[in-house]
């Protein structure tokens, strides 16, 4: 391996890539978001009457017109360019085509069958046309196979998946997750499916076609719930804040509050016992080894006293609280203090200020972080590049980049 220091690139690691991004919603812009983070040259390219998403509030940025973005459609567009275009007509398809000419990556999400319609379809047209253009489609199913052709939502293919059948407390049927993590997850399968293909263009010279689906992507999520199941035989089952495969690992609820215990091996479960102030558990041959703990977990639970959190604080074990979105963002969470020195660290900042596309009218708004941080480093997250309005007013800058 070189030991040459590299030297830092200002655009960031992938300055001089551009990307035609025509999905809506989530699982397509969210990759297409973490590629312009590190530099690319994303161009959003949305229908006349915007993403759905823009619509996808309260909360919304308000403009002085009455014109407004939802904050879910904020958070994943950042860093990127975009104009308005109807596709379903042929001078909208030319200008797609224009765009394609110089373009290295395509991202769509369109159902399966539309892009080969409207006559830009990878096989038949953009292959030949663009041969090192490599094209992203995210979709529910994909086009082939039972389910193929089928639309696709995190909450349905979080259903169909098996996903909801192991989230829940113990005895329940499942619940949603609250978060979308399967276009969340779906966007970073694809960002690593685009990046993989890129490095592989270095090879060939040549692109290619990346069928990314909801479906592939949550059963992908599915461990160790999968892995048990496949070894075992044994159907999994919410467990509620337990673990399926290590014990203790779980919500412990003190004398004044919840904590969360998480063990990891038998010199950690051995500390704890101690510390608590029962080393006795720890010598039980029921609890010797996790996979005792695992088959006695209901004993064990019994077996561990209940404790003040004060009592781990007073021996130097440090006890941090439980964040949610508002303590995450309110900085309780994000400038997380080092344990030794009771400082926040700045490394751990959990969001930056960026700028609304309407900059003038709304100035700036929080935004996550991303965290991905490379030696090229990220864009500057200081301020966004500006997304030109969907409307007329911006119509110059739509100009230009067409």
């Amino acid at each position: 391996m070189s030991t040459t220091t590299p030297t830092p690139a200002s655009g960031g690691a992938l300055a001089g890539v551009k990307v035609v991004d025509l999905s809506r919603v989530l699982g397509g812009p969210y990759s297409t978001m973490i590629l312009a983070d590190h530099g690319a040259d994303v161009i959003k390219v949305e229908p006349p009457q915007g993403d759905d998403t823009r619509q996808w509030g309260p909360p919304f940025a308000e403009r002085p017109d009455g014109s407004r973005d939802a904050s879910y459609y904020l958070g994943v567009n950042r860093n990127k360019r975009a104009l308005a275009l109807d596709i379903s007509v042929p001078a909208g398809r030319e200008v797609v085509l224009r765009l394609l000419a110089d373009a290295d990556v395509l991202v769509e999400n369109f159902k399966t069958g539309t892009m080969e319609k409207w006559g830009l379809g990878y096989a038949d047209v953009l292959e030949k046309r663009f041969p090192r253009l490599i094209h992203c489609r995210v979709s529910g199913f994909g086009a082939d196979g039972p389910l193929g052709g089928l639309p696709g939502y995190d909450a349905v293919v979080q259903a169909m998946s098996g996903l909801m059948s192991v989230n829940g407390e113990v005895g329940s049927t499942g619940v949603r997750m609250a978060t979308p993590l399967v276009d969340l997850a779906t966007g970073m399968y694809s960002t690593i499916a685009i990046l993989m293909a890129l490095q592989e263009r270095t090879r060939s010279g040549r692109g290619q076609f990346l069928d990314m689906t909801l479906y592939d992507c949550a059963t992908a999520l599915l461990h160790p719930q999968a892995a048990n199941y496949l070894l075992s035989g044994k159907r999994p089952v919410p467990l509620g804040n337990a673990h399926p495969n290590v014990a203790p690992y779980d919500k412990w609820t003190t004398s004044n509050g919840d904590i969360f215990i998480a063990i990891g091996n038998e010199r950690q479960f051995q500390q704890f016992t101690e510390i608590i102030g029962h080393p006795e558990v720890a010598r039980d041959p029921r609890f010797a080894t996790n996979g005792d703990r695992l088959v006695n977990r209901v004993a064990l639970e019994f077996e561990l006293p209940n404790q003040n959190k004060q009592h781990f604080t007073m021996l130097n074990v440090p006890v941090y609280g439980a964040a949610t979105p508002s303590t995450l963002y309110d900085g309780v969470i994000a400038n997380t203090p080092d344990p030794t020195t009771g400082k926040p660290d700045p490394e751990k900042v959990a969001h930056y200020k960026a700028t609304h596309p309407d900059a003038q009218a709304l100035g700036e708004y929080l935004a996550k972080n991303n965290p991905v941080v490379s030696y090229q480093a990220l864009v500057t997250l200081v301020t966004e590049r500006q997304l030109i309005e969907l409307k007329r007013r911006y119509k110059e800058e739509s100009d230009a980049v067409i």
